[in-house]
């Protein structure tokens, strides 16, 4: 393959048609990434919270356990196959049409919110109870102590966890095959078709833009512990040192 006609398939391999057509290829595949990254951390944290809440409420157990089943059924179930109901089974039973990039989209927040969910309920655990005790002892609410002692801790224990899940996330957009959305890895089997001849260039190229997405998307989380790690003694010193004497000036720090 020449560099010419390399470069010409690379635009279709970036962005597709657009702007003469439907955005598709690499540029589709990140935009189904992003909006399912941020529906599943949003919804496995929350899941994750409301289980901690659920467990510390009186009379309210088999709520908890209904969660936590359902969490583990979305585990369970292969994320093609919830594709395959979502876009199919839907507009049967509903009688509604279902996007296509949609139903990618909301299959992948499903599954990783379940898996998010699994890794921010352990790093609740792994604060300890300690942390929350100290903050109860101050005069601090359940659920304020939850979100500003317990919560910013476990977020950065958690935090590896959460990179490997957005990673897989962005791999888990390929089998976006089954309801025809021509994200990247689709694009490449097309323009393969068209060049028979040169299918390691074309899937090489492929290699190497997966490789630039999901180094991209693993780098995030580092990049927000850092940021978390110098903002705390900032906001520290901007308070000034703790009156001698004082008790709990930082809760449950020794």
């Amino acid at each position: 393959m020449t560099i010419d006609a390399l470069l010409l398939h690379l635009r279709y391999l970036l962005v597709g048609p657009y702007p003469n057509g439907p955005l598709a290829g690499a540029a589709l595949t990140l935009w189904m990434a992003l909006w399912a990254c941020v529906a599943a951390t949003a919804a496995g944290v929350g899941a994750a919270l409301l289980l901690d809440r659920l467990h510390a409420a009186p009379g309210l157990p088999w709520l908890a356990r209904l969660l936590r089943g359902l969490l583990a059924t979305l585990r369970a179930v292969p994320v093609l196959m919830l594709m395959f109901w979502a876009y199919f089974l839907i507009p049967m039973a509903l009688g509604v049409a279902v996007p296509e990039t949609a139903t990618v989209v909301t299959a992948l927040a499903a599954v990783g919110a379940a898996y998010i969910a699994q890794s921010m309920a352990a790093g609740l655990r792994a604060v300890g109870a300690g942390q929350r005790n100290a903050a109860l002892a101050l005069g601090m609410r359940p659920a304020q102590a939850l979100l500003t002692i317990v919560l910013p801790q476990a977020w950065r224990i958690m935090l590896p966890s959460l990179a490997n899940q957005w990673v897989s996330t962005v791999k888990d957009t390929s089998l976006a095959y089954i309801v025809g959305v021509v994200e990247l890895s689709t694009a490449a089997s097309q323009v393969n078709s068209r060049t028979v001849a040169y299918p390691a260039e074309v899937f090489g190229v492929v290699a190497v833009l997966y490789f630039l997405l999901c180094s991209g998307v693993e780098a995030l989380p580092q990049w927000l512990g850092q940021a978390a790690s110098t903002r705390r003694p900032l906001s520290d010193e901007r308070r000034g040192p703790a009156p001698a004497g004082a008790v709990g000036a930082v809760p449950g720090r020794r």
